[in-house]
């Protein structure tokens, strides 16, 4: 079995074939999947790809016609995936979990970084300048974060919460009543919320979910936090919020015009997008370049998870981690947890 695998980078070359099967060939590419690069897949069962690789209708149809069966995307989020155009045609299916601490902490850990300075006394004493002028943050025990989308992320973000003493308020369309946390509607969310951390897949429902009106709902001085994907914030209401104070500080992992900026060395060029550019320049927005999931286990998970997907698949003509539009938009294609041939 063959596969093309799409936007390379060493860590992940290095956690697939530290997990290889002797049966799946990886055909390793360091472009992105798209309509130019779709080709490369000739004389392949399969393409894996990750968050930034397009997959749209036409990019579907081109893979289709050369003969792939399968998307494995090597990932959960699955936005980047026409996945009804898919059905009838290619097969999909993505790793639902794979080190959900690996997210959660990451988001605490720039919460953190944040609201104690870490990132700016980093810089000072690095020249050994030891004032603390402008360093003073402020306690998370006692303050209330609201969480949207209680998921396995969600979850652990939420117990981590609990751990330094905080309110959490939640918002899921599906309650998870074993959690430590009230479940609200969003706008009480919005107005009640110290901090707010986004755990939610991207979707049309949650597509810009923060913008302008959510914005104006939120107490003066909050801090956002997104780890899930980047287009769930306007990313220029929210540049306009931090602007006018209304938000206190931003911590993004993820930005809504990402696909040819993150991952990419552009140190010493000029970057074209400027609401990017601006929100960087800001001294209360801190951007990391989705690099939340990149921990030693989610990578081993992974690559683990996508290799028992592509077998099982081959083996039974389906997988139980399969994106499929007949059934529904989630893993399990079936009922009961049981994979079932679909097309």
């Amino acid at each position: 079995m063959r596969f093309a695998f799409y936007d390379t980078k060493p860590y992940d070359r290095e956690s697939f074939e530290a997990v290889k099967d002797a049966g799946i060939e990886f055909r390793f590419y360091e472009d992105k999947l798209s309509l130019n690069t779709a080709e490369l897949a000739r004389g392949c069962e399969g393409v894996c790809i990750f968050v930034n690789d397009t997959a749209d209708a036409a990019v579907i149809d081109k893979l289709y016609d050369l003969g792939v069966k399968v998307i494995a995307l090597r990932c959960a989020g699955y936005n980047n995936v026409d996945v009804r155009h898919a059905f009838g045609k290619i097969h999909v299916f993505h790793v639902p979990a794979y080190s959900p601490h690996a997210i959660a902490e990451h988001a605490m850990a720039l919460l953190l970084t944040s609201i104690r300075r870490v990132h700016k006394a980093y810089i000072r004493t690095r020249d050994y300048n030891f004032t603390l002028n402008g360093l003073t943050g402020f306690d998370l025990y006692g303050k209330t974060v609201g969480v949207i989308g209680t998921g396995r992320i969600g979850k652990a973000f939420i117990n981590i919460c609990n751990g330094f003493g905080m309110r959490v308020l939640a918002y899921d369309k599906f309650p998870d009543n074993s959690l430590n946390a009230e479940y609200t509607s969003l706008d009480t969310l919005f107005k009640e919320s110290d901090i707010i951390s986004l755990h939610c897949p991207l979707n049309k429902e949650t597509y810009h979910m923060i913008g302008a009106d959510a914005i104006k709902e939120m107490k003066k001085g909050v801090v956002i936090i997104n780890t899930s994907r980047g287009a769930l914030i306007d990313a220029d209401e929210l540049l306009e919020g931090i602007k006018s104070r209304k938000i206190g500080a931003a911590c993004l992992d993820v930005y809504e015009e990402e696909a040819d900026i993150f991952f990419e060395d552009f140190s010493g060029h000029i970057i074209d997008d400027d609401t990017i550019a601006r929100l960087i320049s800001m001294p209360n927005v801190i951007v990391t370049s989705h690099q939340a999931f990149l921990t030693n286990e989610a990578l081993a998970g992974i690559a683990k998870t996508t290799i028992e997907n592509i077998k099982e698949f081959f083996a039974e003509g389906c997988c139980k981690n399969e994106l499929c539009y007949h059934c529904g938009k989630t893993a399990d294609c079936g009922s009961g947890g049981k994979p079932k041939k679909c097309f």
